[in-house]
């Protein structure tokens, strides 16, 4: 589905990732941890041409799409959705939704994938007329993911989706998420929270300093290096 291959990329001058390679088959959720400024993020900006990339290769689906513009990788099935939840909040929620739909030319499959966001999370239809600015955290980010669940994603990034929400909100958040895999929707995810990253992915990779320091499946939780630094021990 997604194949990275000794990317390097930064912004401006600052050079961030330093030889990256990663994969995401179909139908995985592949994670992304490490400390603050290891590179996460800046993997999954690389793959949405809003980091410069200098050095090496990304593939979809066997299609080299290095610094293919944003609106292209929407029509090839890859959506984002940013980190803090970004809504836009003097939309309703409806109108919110019907943006991440705007490719769609047809009304009828429009309102096809509405009913079928509202289904996934139905505290988002009971809110469809409202101003998304009054949602609460944990709706902004359901609104998030259903505006990016839109456009029928083959592939979606996540960057630090339960960043602020409460535990009883990221529970629910990763549910979600492991749902979606279930749609058959792969997902590369950047998250702080490192056991339930692992938890939920197929692989885990763990970047220090712009690097790969670590990768592995469910098993690389006993690691002594994630046991020690990302579990508390």
């Amino acid at each position: 589905m997604l194949r990275i291959k000794d990317l390097e990329a930064g912004y401006d001058e600052l050079n961030v990732l330093k030889g990256i390679d990663l994969e995401v088959k179909a139908g995985e959720i592949v994670a992304l941890i490490g400390p603050n400024g290891a590179g996460k993020s800046t993997v999954i900006k690389s793959v949405y041409d809003l980091a410069t990339v200098t050095g090496g290769s990304i593939n979809f689906k066997g299609k080299d799409i290095t610094g293919i513009k944003t609106h292209e990788l929407l029509e090839l099935g890859i959506n984002f959705v940013t980190q803090g939840r970004v809504v836009f909040g003097e939309l309703q929620v409806k109108e919110n939704l019907e943006i991440g739909g705007d490719l769609i030319k047809d009304r009828d499959i429009v309102e096809k994938k509405l009913g079928a966001v509202y289904a996934k999370f139905p505290a988002l239809k009971e809110k469809e007329n409202t101003l998304a600015y009054t949602l609460s955290g944990g709706q902004r980010q359901q609104l998030a993911l259903g505006r990016a669940l839109m456009n029928d994603p083959s592939l979606l990034l996540l960057d630090e989706p339960s960043l602020g929400l409460s535990p009883k909100l990221q529970k629910e958040l990763f549910k979600t998420i492991k749902d979606l895999k279930k749609d058959g929707i792969s997902i590369l995810i950047v998250e702080q929270n490192a056991k339930k990253a692992i938890e939920i992915a197929d692989r885990t990779y763990l970047l220090e300093n712009g690097s790969v320091a670590l990768t592995g499946g469910k098993e690389i939780v006993k690691h002594k290096v994630i046991k020690s630094v990302y579990l508390g021990g």
